[in-house]
């Protein structure tokens, strides 16, 4: 479970990043997400043998069709849980920092009837 966890963090955080830049690298996931080199590296390795990114011969990490469909439902779900707990009158802070611990655990049945109520 841990493992997926940091899978789909780290693929959010390379989308997130691409939306400014379209030069990302390993260093800018590093600090993005106050993490070693030496981690994302290895992370990186891992994304790379399950199809997730490319890495160009310069360091230029993009998301594959497979990854970036896991970054885009990760990204979604964190703006559906923020709005969710907006709504019900959490503040910002506070549902932003739950919704991205909340998003990886969730369950896709339970994200869609969120986003039916949020909808109506």
């Amino acid at each position: 479970m841990k493992y997926r966890e940091s899978e789909e963090m780290y693929l959010e955080t390379i989308y997130i990043l691409t939306q400014k830049s379209s030069n990302v690298r390993s260093v800018d996931v590093a600090n993005e997400l106050g993490y070693s080199k030496a981690s994302i590296s290895v992370a990186m390795k891992r994304l790379r043998e399950k199809d997730y990114v490319n890495i160009d011969s310069s360091g230029i990490i993009s998301l594959t069709n497979s990854g970036k469909k896991v970054a885009l439902d990760i990204y979604e779900r964190h703006h559906l849980l923020t709005a969710m707990f907006v709504h019900i009158g959490a503040d910002a802070a506070l549902a932003e920092e739950n919704a991205c611990r909340i998003e990886h655990v969730i369950s896709a049945d339970l994200v869609e009837i969120i986003r039916n109520h949020l909808h109506t």
